[in-house]
């Protein structure tokens, strides 16, 4: 009888001692998820505003202005347009090609 005691007695130490641990485990994973949660709504809330200050950079009124501060780039006007006048085929046409018999 003595025996079967000290073995109760041990599984319900043991039992007592994985309870504590698993509880434990458990509080430590609960607070592991809550850091991710808030993480991923800073994460979010990041996002969010990144893309609206992406929306207000692209602006065609900033990128115009930023075009002709920065870059020196002005509107095209008759002016200063150079005008490319093509030839047309008789040039090409006239010039015998390699390999080609008369």
């Amino acid at each position: 009888m003595m025996r079967l005691n000290l073995v109760l007695l041990l599984a319900i130490v043991l039992s007592a001692v994985y309870l504590v641990s698993v509880q434990y485990e458990s509080r430590r994973l609960t607070t592991e998820m809550d850091r991710s949660r808030s993480e991923a709504r800073r994460l979010e809330t990041e996002y969010e505003r990144l893309q609206v200050e992406k929306r207000s950079q692209a602006t065609p009124s900033r990128v115009e202005k930023l075009a002709r501060e920065k870059l020196q780039m002005r509107q095209a006007s008759p002016a200063i347009t150079t005008y490319v006048t093509y030839s047309g085929p008789s040039a090409v046409a006239s010039a015998p090609e390699k390999g080609a018999q008369p």
